[in-house]
């Protein structure tokens, strides 16, 4: 049952939860428009989340503001990922697709994520509403294992999307099609920026079957652009060194952890190497470039928890980012929109070095 905002078709023919999952997708796209959680109330009781989505709101309007930017139009469209229901309650896990299409100083652009939420609906009087809302904040979320929380509607989602793949590989894992092989590649290798923004912008929202889909997706996913725009891989055959990739042979895992771990990318970023992957910080934002690296932490006690990509830039010059796991394409960097930002939240900039 795909559910869309805007130019939406009408409610009428729905009943019971399905009506009010209709108007819930409404709201929150004129919320998204008008950067104001309180057209919610009417349909959603719980408190908390109203609070919670208000102060993100409050942070993307501030920010909007400061950047003189503003949503010229803003479409939402739903899908209902799982339902459980009885006569009078129903919970629903609810992936939301936005599609923002804004204007700086002139300049239009357009940003799109997709996000998901588990919402509990009961009927009182004759009248369904919302009486929680639980955003699944997959950013914030340690874990790298494949589909490691099993039983979870997200994970079985993008386990369906995968139906099909044995998801076993023991060759070394090598894009002909992007880079020469390992055995006749030249001594020094030009870092492709265009190749990895073309392959960011090609898989934002879906998995490439060759690669394993992690249950936090993010690094992997940055990983994989990074070797698209021709990066070598360092295959050590130790998890904890190198930035490798083979895949999944009979049930074992063989791949780095800077290959699929945020923390152990910025570590391997952050550690002077003469050779390979490698980059350098940088202090501002500005001073990226297409294909860099932006890494996330969210606490501020020095563990990385997200990695994006920088696949464009707004009217100032600002990275505009692309992720996974909330799959992300053209986003602001900074991510005060997600609940995943807090107040201590630090980045770590990284400029990739033009040649390996």
């Amino acid at each position: 049952m795909p559910l869309t905002s805007g130019r939406s078709r009408s409610s009428e023919h729905l009943q019971g939860w399905k009506a009010a999952i209709h108007e819930y997708v409404k709201l929150v796209n004129q919320a998204e428009i008008k950067l104001d959680a309180g057209v919610l109330k009417g349909l959603v009781s719980d408190r908390e989340h109203l609070s919670r989505y208000a102060r993100k709101l409050e942070r993307l309007h501030d920010r909007e503001q400061a950047r003189y930017a503003w949503t010229r139009r803003n479409e939402t469209k739903a899908q209902p990922v799982r339902v459980n229901e009885s006569a009078h309650e129903a919970t629903v896990m609810l992936r939301l697709n936005q599609r923002r299409s804004l204007d700086q100083l002139g300049l239009g652009y357009v940003e799109e994520r997709s996000e998901y939420e588990r919402l509990w609906l009961q009927e009182q009087q004759g009248h369904w509403e919302v009486v929680r809302i639980e955003p699944m904040v997959l950013e914030r979320r340690p874990r790298f294992g494949a589909y490691a929380g099993a039983g979870m509607a997200y994970e079985e989602e993008r386990g369906k999307r995968r139906a099909g793949s044995s998801g076993m590989r023991t060759q070394p894992f090598v894009n002909h099609d992007l880079v020469l092989p390992l055995t006749i590649r030249t001594p020094v290798q030009r870092y492709r920026r265009d190749r990895a923004v073309a392959y960011a912008d090609n898989w934002w929202n879906r998995a490439n079957p060759d690669y394993e889909e992690f249950e936090v997706n993010c690094t992997n996913y940055v990983s994989q652009c990074l070797f698209a725009g021709g990066a070598p891989m360092n295959y050590t055959g130790r998890r904890e060194s190198g930035w490798w990739y083979k895949g999944r042979d009979n049930g074992k895992e063989w791949w780095s952890y800077s290959w699929a771990v945020s923390h152990a990318l910025q570590a391997l970023f952050a550690t002077p190497r003469s050779e390979g992957l490698r980059g350098i910080l940088v202090e501002r934002p500005e001073q990226l470039e297409l294909g860099d690296v932006i890494l996330y932490d969210w606490s501020g006690d020095g563990r990385y928890q997200h990695s994006t990509i920088v696949t464009a830039f707004d009217a100032d010059r600002m990275p505009l980012v692309n992720a996974n796991t909330v799959a992300s394409r053209h986003r602001y960097w900074d991510y005060r929109d997600s609940y995943a930002w807090t107040e201590a939240t630090r980045y770590r900039l990284v400029h990739l070095e033009e040649e390996f």
